[in-house]
């Protein structure tokens, strides 16, 4: 590897907007985010499948398949 070439790699922190703090390794210093895995939908098991114009429906009635309402 050459020397003198990389950006300096440090400890920095991230935060959330809803409240949560990771400590990691970054180039950047006090990064800001508005969602992490603690408040996305899809890690919390909050997201709902959005039927558009009943493709999912149709998916079912294709392949014989039984939807699963919760």
């Amino acid at each position: 590897m050459k020397e003198g070439i990389h950006p300096d790699y440090k400890q920095t922190t991230i935060t959330c907007a809803c409240g949560e703090v990771i400590e990691t390794g970054s180039t950047k210093e006090n990064i800001q985010v508005e969602i992490c895995s603690k408040c996305h939908p899809f890690f919390t098991g909050k997201q709902k499948l959005v039927d558009t114009g009943g493709r999912v429906e149709k998916f079912n009635r294709r392949f014989n398949r039984t939807s699963k309402q919760d």
